[in-house]
């Protein structure tokens, strides 16, 4: 991270510019705060706006912003609801600078959770739980019991950079450990990575929240948000479209 550049996002939010990755840790144009909330956290809490307690799988955690907006939209709209965050992370140092990072004014209220997590990587009171994993995503999510988690925030580095979270076996593993009236949330709208998704089990959806499309991915058909994608029509149009597989690593 201390060689990750510092970029102000269209939202006024700032974001980082990873030289790992050589990627934008969020789309400049959407705005760090913006993209977190209508990409991920406003789809998700619609599908699921009567439940009390939820598990969410926050891929990957970063600056945190998809995991501190969730607790910002939460507090805004005044949601009696329970979450509890589970989110990995390779980089650590990262982690450990998020206390001094110039976060948007809307995360003010709980820079407190902001500190600890820096520290400590977990935080827990009546409402809220969040765990930061340092080390593989990939072991991380298998160690999750099946039909555990409500949401799935997808939001790791793009397939061409990251292509081990974009497979259909890594989708195979986030479709065993997600409840069956989940919901998964990502900006990824290409063939190949719908592919990899429809091929473990996801039924695929699509819907515009900004300017950009989403993917949704939802263990059983619905009709509350999105628009339904035949994947079996995609391939008939597409024949040389094919799903992404470990194997291609």
């Amino acid at each position: 991270m201390k060689d990750d550049k510092l970029v102000t996002t269209s939202d006024g939010s700032h974001t980082l510019f990873s030289q790992k990755y050589n990627q934008h840790f969020h789309n400049t144009e959407d705005g760090g705060l913006s993209e977190a909330l209508n990409k991920h956290i406003i789809p998700a809490f619609i599908y699921l706006q009567d439940k009390k307690e939820v598990n969410i799988l926050d891929i990957c955690f970063g600056l945190g912003y998809n995991s501190f907006a969730t607790i910002y939209y939460i507090l805004k709209n005044n949601l009696d609801i329970k979450i509890n965050i589970y989110s990995p992370e390779f980089d650590l140092d990262l982690i450990e600078t998020l206390k001094d990072f110039t976060f948007p004014k809307e995360f003010d209220e709980f820079k407190n959770i902001i500190n600890e997590l820096s520290t400590n990587q977990k935080y827990e009171d009546e409402k809220i739980k969040i765990e930061i994993f340092i080390g593989d995503a990939r072991e991380y999510i298998r160690t999750f019991p099946e039909n555990f988690f409500d949401i799935v925030y997808q939001d790791a580095f793009s397939s061409e950079v990251n292509f081990e979270l974009w497979t259909k076996e890594y989708f195979s593993d986030i479709y065993k450990i997600c409840k069956n009236n989940s919901i998964v949330t990502t900006y990824a709208i290409s063939t190949n990575i719908r592919l990899s998704m429809y091929e473990s089990g996801f039924y695929i959806y699509e819907t515009r929240p900004t300017k950009r499309k989403i993917t949704l991915g939802f263990k059983k058909e619905q009709m509350m948000i999105g628009k339904y994608i035949d994947m079996e029509l995609k391939k008939i149009r597409n024949k040389d479209a094919k799903a992404l597989f470990d194997s291609f690593i």
